[in-house]
């Protein structure tokens, strides 16, 4: 979603921007309506909790399918703000309200739980609690948990308010962060690395500033705006908060900085069964002629990656992920399938040095033709790579190839879920040391796991070349292209798969019964 520009006009605000919630405010209450669990990670005042107010006005007062809402905070004081902030906008809104009153919530426990509630003509209320209920059995409506992250147990909380889901109900979970260690942001790894069902959004003060939050706050100060004002506003604001800038206002928890994937993690899903193979040219090769180049490549495909390709399981399902490279890193391709147990298993990485621009789309498509059941690929779409993309997409269809630009967030959707399959042993890769080395090159930089800046110089490959993480992309690009929704092309396989009078049966804990050929392996 693309930000606001800063009018022409500074310092006197536009039509637009005297509407009750800033943009950002209402697309996550839009957000709450469409998941039954969201989550959202937030900077410090950025008024989500004031737009979920209006929000249970809007859900509890309406004569049409009204609902309750219950606010769950941690301490009295949260309660009273929510409510008055309720009855502010009820009557904004023009809504019969009754005044807000103390009563004690009945939650199965022998004293209950102290709380404040408004009451609407519609029969049903906006209810907010001062601590967690041991039980919201019977309960129906719109959960608002805020400032997850300080509650006492926030698992036993969730626990309770997701019951109310199973009747449609929506759970709205917010919350700045505590540590990277606190079970808010452990919820949402599990969110992201896709072992829970839900949505993360995240609210970081840039983002509130660029739609709008200070010059809501110059409004309701009396201020004039300007960028500069605003400037100083925010320097001002991270230099009181020093050390926990990072944090309160950027949205990184605490102490989540190192190594995002141990060596004894990553060994425990290699498997020497599976193979890198190499295909570097020597300098000045792109100076050749064309059928030069193309017997070249040609010969080492057939020879080198012929077989393996010829070993893939015509049954099931090919999917590859790309990183993109033309000099000094590797370029790899990283081809996969699914086993009987909807296991990962990355048949192959084929990595590339100095390969061609025009070589590097021969060896895609030459591999792509050949892939049994061939339903999506993610190609590093950026730099020089994008024009391989865009080239494979026109070929084999935009649905099934997507273009990668990676960002931030790409970062935070795909490398939770490569970790998740190594932890899980559900995605198997090759048993290799440049590979053990791009995996260990992502680390945790400023909340977010991804691969830093600079490259590293490198023996793993013989080639004694740079690497910068390739292997890691690539195979993040194959987790992310094997969930995707995408049936089989209708291209088949060339060639017929070979047998071998000298098969032997191997059990691999976690990946059913691997057959071994003499080329490859069968599963």
């Amino acid at each position: 979603m693309s930000r606001p520009q800063v009018p022409s006009d500074a310092g006197q605000p536009s039509l637009d921007e005297l509407k009750v919630l800033l943009r950002y405010q209402a697309s996550v209450i839009a957000l709450s309506a469409e998941h039954q669990l969201l989550v959202i990670e937030k900077s410090r005042r950025t008024g989500i909790t004031y737009g979920f107010a209006a929000d249970a006005v809007l859900t509890a007062a309406p004569a049409f399918r009204p609902q309750n809402v219950y606010y769950i905070a941690y301490n009295l004081d949260m309660t009273r703000e929510f409510i008055g902030y309720v009855g502010d906008f009820a009557k904004a809104f023009d809504e019969v309200a009754s005044a807000a009153s103390e009563f004690l919530f009945d939650d199965g426990s022998e004293a209950g739980v102290k709380a404040l509630r408004v009451d609407f003509p519609s029969g049903k209320a906006v209810i907010a609690l001062s601590s967690k209920p041991r039980s919201l059995r019977g309960m129906q409506g719109k959960v608002l948990i805020d400032e997850a992250a300080f509650h006492d147990d926030l698992d036993e909380l969730l626990k309770a308010a997701m019951a109310l889901t199973m009747w449609g109900s929506h759970v709205v979970v917010i919350s700045t962060h505590d540590g990277a260690d606190n079970p808010f942001n452990l919820l949402i790894e599990d969110i992201r690395a896709g072992k829970k069902e839900g949505h993360v959004e995240r609210i970081t003060l840039a983002d509130a500033l660029a739609d709008g939050l200070y010059k809501r706050i110059c409004l309701r100060t009396g201020e004039e705006w300007s960028a500069e004002k605003e400037a100083a506003w925010e320097a001002s604001l991270r230099k009181r908060y020093g050390e926990a800038a990072e944090e309160e206002l950027d949205v990184i928890p605490s102490r989540g900085s190192g190594v995002y994937l141990s060596r004894a993690l990553i060994l425990a899903a290699m498997s020497p069964q599976l193979p890198v193979l190499r295909l570097t040219c020597p300098d000045g090769f792109e100076q050749n002629s064309d059928d030069y180049r193309r017997e070249f490549v040609g010969e080492f495909l057939e020879n080198e990656v012929g077989p393996w390709l010829r070993d893939f399981d015509p049954l099931r399902r090919s999917y590859f992920g790309q990183d993109f490279a033309r000099n000094g890193d590797v370029s790899p391709i990283a081809a996969g399938q699914m086993d009987e147990h909807m296991n990962l298993v990355c048949r192959f990485i084929l990595e590339m040095r100095n390969v061609p621009f025009r070589e590097q789309e021969f060896v895609l498509n030459w591999i792509v033709l050949r892939m049994p059941n061939f339903c999506a690929g993610k190609m590093d779409a950026r730099g020089n790579g994008q024009a391989l993309a865009e080239f494979a997409q026109q070929k084999w269809g935009a649905n099934r190839i997507e273009a990668v630009m990676a960002s931030d967030k790409v970062y935070l959707a795909y490398m939770p879920k490569l970790k998740s399959g190594l932890e899980d042993r559900t995605f198997l890769i090759p048993h290799d040391e440049g590979t053990m080395e791009d995996l260990r090159m992502v680390k945790m930089v400023r909340g977010i796991p991804k691969i830093p800046d600079g490259s590293i110089m490198s023996k793993a490959d013989g080639a004694k070349g740079k690497r910068h993480g390739d292997n890691a992309i690539a195979l993040m690009n194959l987790r992310a292209a094997a969930d995707e929704d995408a049936g089989p092309i209708e291209v088949q396989t060339i060639g017929q798969l070979r047998t071998s009078a000298s098969e032997t049966m191997i059990t691999t804990t976690g990946f059913g019964t691997v057959r071994r050929r003499q080329f490859g392996l069968q599963f």
